[in-house]
């Protein structure tokens, strides 16, 4: 009897570890899906928390970031960098444009793997302008149409409509008129390759690739994050040194 109670003991503690292990197996086997907003102005604080974002994408093995952006642009220098560390990140990037990528956000844009925009929404527009929103010295737009140029080819993407985005001096036949600075619509960045797909969430986005077992992991930005992003905006920064 005793020998039989022993039998049956082991043979439950072993239904249970097949099941917990089964359990552990299909948590593993979820696509991990890392989401990073950029809603503002690009800068210093933008950056900082994409560097952020990745780095704990890195650490949680991601295999996927989606950027959700909407903004009107920023600081060249701070969208460098961002398009720098997301064409060079090891694993699929996409970004969800939830209405505007323009000027900076739309290089932020072309430097991710697959683009995905909502209904009505807008990429293009990245003539480098001063603080007066007036466009800056060729030397600066030359700069800009380069970096935008050499984006669209690494993730193959046509390089003259980057260019386009920067310089109205670029004319193509059928897509943009000489005079005009581009920017694509939803439906026009489908049709020339400088969009996926459109869509109206992330979970849409993630339903076009057919990812039926997914976890979604969105960033954290604490009250810390936010008080140094405020810090480090550069009015503040340059009233905190006046």
């Amino acid at each position: 009897m005793k020998t039989f109670n022993k039998k049956l003991f082991f043979l439950v503690i072993g239904f249970i570890s097949l099941f917990v292990l089964n359990s552990v197996s299909q948590e593993n086997q979820k696509t991990k899906i890392y989401i990073i907003k950029i809603f503002d102005e690009i800068g210093p604080s933008s950056w900082r928390t994409t560097k952020n974002g990745l780095n704990q994408a890195t650490e949680l093995n991601a295999d996927i970031v989606l950027i959700h952006l909407n903004t009107y642009g920023g600081l060249v220098d701070a969208a460098d960098s961002i398009r720098t560390a997301l064409l060079n990140f090891p694993k699929p990037t996409w970004v969800f444009i939830d209405n505007n990528a323009a000027s900076a956000g739309a290089l932020i844009s072309i430097a991710c793997d697959s683009i995905y925009m909502r209904k009505g929404a807008n990429i293009g527009a990245a003539t480098v302008v001063t603080q007066t929103q007036e466009a800056a010295p060729d030397k600066y737009q030359s700069y800009m149409r380069s970096m935008m140029r050499s984006t669209a080819q690494a993730q193959g993407r046509d390089p003259r409509i980057a260019e386009a985005m920067v310089d109205p001096d670029v004319f193509i036949d059928g897509i943009v008129d000489s005079g005009k600075v581009l920017t694509f619509t939803t439906e026009e960045a489908i049709a020339n390759n400088y969009c996926d797909g459109e869509a109206e969430s992330i979970e849409e986005i993630i339903k076009k690739n057919n990812i039926a077992d997914y976890e979604i992991i969105s960033q954290e930005i604490t009250w810390q994050d936010k008080f140094i992003g405020f810090l480090i905006n550069p009015v503040v920064s340059g009233l905190l040194i006046m």
